[in-house]
């Protein structure tokens, strides 16, 4: 936004999610294809590095992690008792 000379910048300063990261923490694999297959999803090696694929792998992946931890407790996280 900086660059482009906008005065208001559309984004919420933290828009970069590392999937790898979010992967290895919620699955234990930071690779695309294995960390899909853990997260019980479809993955074709015949497709992979396509950038159109892998976009909608990682996208899919993502809702997967974070729908995981909503049906795990998710938010809000509850309160420890004092």
């Amino acid at each position: 936004a900086e660059r482009a000379g906008l005065k208001r910048n559309p984004f919420h300063p933290f828009v970069t999610f590392d999937t790898a990261a979010l992967s290895g923490l919620a699955l234990g694999q930071t690779v695309l294809s294995k960390a899909c297959i853990a997260a019980g999803m479809a993955f074709d090696g015949t497709q992979a590095h396509s950038a159109l694929y892998d976009t909608q792998q990682t996208a899919q992946l993502f809702c997967e992690i974070v729908n995981r931890w909503k049906r795990l407790g998710g938010w809000p996280l509850p309160m420890a008792e004092e």
